[in-house]
């Protein structure tokens, strides 16, 4: 599937889920270490953790994000996707399409992008990819570029 046929319902993200698992997001622990269902080469150089969340396997070296309960307490966790938007984004991007879920998805990543890319214009000098490094980690893990 390539990113081409996203651009069909306005969705434009920025990174593949295996340029995302390469750069490192989620700790390394996303989907703890149930990787059968994917294909075999987006994990050759992803970092993963064998043991648990572990920042150090983030691009950025830090934790960003909320607990995967707080995700669940907020609604954001649907029956299809019990790992969240990225296991979600993952299915998408290898072609399965199920409607509404996939329309409250990109309206999540819609939402998530522009707010945060604001607060790195407004807060940053511009090249600086360190500045506010659990923002731009976050940006990544929802297919943002971070390093404007």
């Amino acid at each position: 599937m390539s990113l081409r046929s996203f651009h069909e319902v306005g969705f434009k993200p920025q990174f593949t889920p295996k340029e995302m698992l390469k750069l490192g997001v989620f700790g390394g622990w996303y989907f703890e270490c149930q990787h059968d269902e994917f294909p075999q080469d987006w994990l050759e150089d992803a970092k993963l953790s064998p043991s648990g969340f572990d920042p150090t396997c983030n691009y950025f070296k830090v934790a960003a994000g909320q607990p995967r309960d707080i995700w669940k307490s907020k609604g954001w966790i649907t029956p299809e996707d019990p790992l969240g938007w990225f296991q979600w984004y993952c299915r998408y991007f290898m072609g399965r399409r199920l409607g509404g879920t996939d329309d409250y998805q990109i309206s999540r990543w819609r939402a998530f992008g522009p707010r945060h890319i604001g607060g790195l214009r407004a807060n940053c000098e511009p090249g600086n990819i360190w500045c506010r490094p659990r923002q731009r980690q976050a940006l990544l893990q929802w297919a943002y570029d971070p390093f404007f």
